[in-house]
């Protein structure tokens, strides 16, 4: 089952077990509830070397992020099959909904090839690649304990020597149950420790070409998970990314999804926030969660714009999956706050 497919049906399943306060549900997934963490900025967690953020100033970038990291326009991201390696997708996608999309998500298992010719499509296009990066096959401990130190330095390189902007989610949704690197399987301080210790490989490698970003899952599924103590700190992010979809088990709108979820991050940090991964379910109410995903991301101003899931997997998530909800797609983004050329942002 690829990865697509298995991410909605956990996701699914967590929501139902919520939906119908099943406790079997809940141990199926696999969520631990945890407590807050001791503060990820506190001494006892520093990191070994200085780190380079993006915002560290222009020595330390290979290639200038700053203008995209708050753009005055919104993002309209998509992840769709085969993109960025083949661009064929992107292409039919823009040409459903009148617009290039800017950014291009894709999901990098851990042991992969950093994709060069994916991210050079995507900037050739106007777009930033924006890769969810998963550790599926090694332990959050072992990489803060430096034992995957070769493979992320070659990424790293991989990344640095393109010398166009990348976007990496490193671990995303780590505060649900449902991955190998998520509450049933790893600490809060191990999350930490592991985000850290990947930045600062990178930063040592002069790879200042990445907008780093810590993507949580809307809190709704899991409520008793606190987010600060999985965050690594403002020096190490640059933009907050919240994962959640409309269906029909969970909330249906922009205030209930993200609001509580963003209310939270923002008793720790101001960082920009990015709606990460997002689509809604077929149906008759799907136009009206579009045109409310769109204006939710109009009307607030950190907010940085949204990543559609364009799949078939399980469920239609594409834009296309009715007409209606086609017609809608193109409305929502047509308004002119919505889209631009990164190259030139």
């Amino acid at each position: 089952m690829n990865r697509p497919t298995v991410h909605r049906i956990a996701r699914t399943l967590a929501a139902l077990g919520l939906a119908l306060g099943l406790t079997g549900c809940a141990s199926l997934i696999g969520e631990k509830q945890v407590g807050p963490g001791p503060d990820p900025s506190s001494p006892g967690a520093a990191p070994s070397a200085a780190p380079a953020s993006a915002s560290a100033g222009p020595a330390a970038l290979p290639y200038d992020v700053r203008p995209l990291l708050k753009p005055a326009h919104k993002y309209l991201g998509v992840s769709a099959d085969g993109a960025p390696t083949s661009m064929d997708s992107i292409t039919a996608f823009a040409q459903q909904v009148g617009k290039q999309p800017n950014l291009i998500e894709s999901y990098s298992g851990w042991g992969d090839n950093f994709d060069a010719k994916g991210a050079k499509n995507a900037w050739d296009a106007g777009a930033v690649s924006y890769i969810a990066w998963e550790p599926f096959t090694v332990s959050l401990a072992d990489i803060a304990a430096g034992k995957s130190d070769d493979y992320i330095r070659g990424y790293a390189a991989a990344i640095r020597n393109l010398d166009v902007p990348v976007a990496l989610s490193f671990a995303h949704e780590m505060n649900g149950g449902w991955y190998a690197w998520g509450t049933k399987h790893a600490t809060p301080d191990q999350f930490v420790a592991a985000y850290r210790h990947v930045h600062d490989v990178f930063a040592q490698l002069g790879a200042g070409n990445v907008i780093w970003v810590w993507s949580p899952n809307s809190i709704n599924p899991m409520p008793n998970v606190q987010l600060q103590p999985y965050y690594p700190g403002d020096t190490y992010v640059d933009w907050v990314g919240i994962v959640a979809y409309y269906t029909h088990l969970e909330a249906g709108t922009f205030q209930q999804l993200y609001i509580p979820t963003l209310t939270e991050v923002r008793q720790f940090t101001d960082k920009p926030f990015l709606i990460s991964e997002t689509a809604s379910e077929p149906g008759a109410r799907k136009p009206a969660d579009i045109a409310n995903l769109a204006a939710g991301v109009i009307a607030h101003p950190d907010c940085l714009g949204f990543i559609w899931f364009d799949y078939n997997k399980e469920v239609d998530w594409k834009v296309d999956s009715d007409p209606q909800a086609l017609a809608a797609f193109k409305r929502a983004v047509s308004d002119g706050r919505y889209g631009f050329d990164v190259r030139n942002p």
